[in-house]
C-alpha cells in the first residue's frame, strides 16, 4: 500500500492494517486503524468483521481499496453492503493461483486487479490485468 499511496494522496483517505511495528509508525495517513492479525482464526475474524462495521460506519469511504490479506475480507464485504465501490489488488507474488483472499472478497470486488496475466483464467470475467502495479 506504500507504493500505492502517491496516488492517493490527493484524496481524503485513512488506513486499516494488522498492529506491527512498521504500522505503528507510519504517518502516511490523517486516521489510521490498527488491528490485531486475523490469520486462520474465526473468532478474529468475526471480530474483524464487527469493527469493519464501526469503522466503516465512522467514515463513509466511497471506495475500499485492498491490496490483499486476510484484513480484506471484512473490510471488502462490509464497504460493499455499506454501497462503497470495492477494489481489490491481487498480490504480486500470486502468478498462477489465486489467494485465499481473492478469492473470498471476489464476488464483492467492484474492481479486482491481477498482476499477471495467467490469473486471468483463474479468476475469470471480473478479472482485469493493466500491468504489475506493486
Amino acid at each position: 500500500m506504500h507504493l500505492l499511496w502517491p496516488a492517493l494522496e490527493r484524496f481524503d483517505c485513512f488506513l486499516v492494517t494488522y498492529r506491527c511495528a512498521r504500522t505503528e509508525g507510519t504517518t502516511l495517513v490523517r486516521d489510521k486503524y490498527l488491528l490485531p492479525d486475523i490469520g486462520t482464526n474465526v473468532a478474529r475474524m468475526m471480530a474483524t468483521m464487527i469493527r469493519a462495521l464501526s469503522i466503516l460506519r465512522t467514515e463513509r469511504p466511497d471506495m475500499v481499496l485492498s491490496t490483499g490479506a486476510e484484513i480484506a475480507i471484512p473490510f471488502l464485504w462490509t464497504g460493499k453492503l455499506m454501497g462503497a465501490t470495492t477494489v481489490y489488488i491481487e498480490s504480486w507474488c500470486r502468478v498462477h493461483s489465486p489467494s485465499n483472499t481473492g478469492r473470498a472478497v471476489y464476488p464483492v470486488a467492484d474492481l479486482f486487479l491481477v498482476q499477471w496475466p495467467a490469473l486471468l483464467e483463474v479468476y475469470g470475467r471480473k478479472a482485469q490485468y493493466v500491468g504489475a502495479l506493486l
